[in-house]
């Protein structure tokens, strides 16, 4: 298992967490599909990061486990954190201009998806992407 740690400031940055998932995906053997959807969802929860968030960081592995491969991003923050995580998840919710796609979006294009945020300690969300 290899894994990576961005931080994430600037949108300079949204983009290398990209191209990292980018090459993690094709080190794993995930399909055109599965590349693309997993990029997707890094860069949206890359950008939330950065632009709800304050900033922060990510965690890159590829992963490995009952016969197959594939990739977990961790994405963690120290900002403001969300005061209601459910609401948060649904369609057409945003708290800034975004078209409110972010996480929702994101949960549906991984296989695994874990969010944990509590108002005032930051957000933490876990995505993995399996071939």
């Amino acid at each position: 298992m290899s894994s990576e740690r961005l931080d994430i400031r600037t949108s300079d940055d949204v983009v290398r967490v990209r191209q990292l998932t980018r090459t993690l995906a094709l080190k794993a053997g995930l399909s055109l599909v599965d590349q693309t959807k997993v990029i997707t969802a890094a860069s949206e929860l890359a950008r939330n990061t950065l632009d709800y968030g304050g900033g922060g960081f990510v965690l890159a592995e590829l992963i490995e486990g009952a016969g197959r491969h594939g990739v977990r991003l961790t994405f963690e923050d120290q900002g403001p954190g969300i005061q209601d995580v459910e609401v948060a998840m649904k369609d057409g919710f945003t708290s800034g201009k975004g078209m409110g796609l972010g996480l929702g979006g994101a949960r549906r294009l991984s296989n695994e998806f874990f969010i944990h945020s509590k108002p005032g300690e930051g957000t933490k969300v876990t995505i993995a992407r399996w071939k």
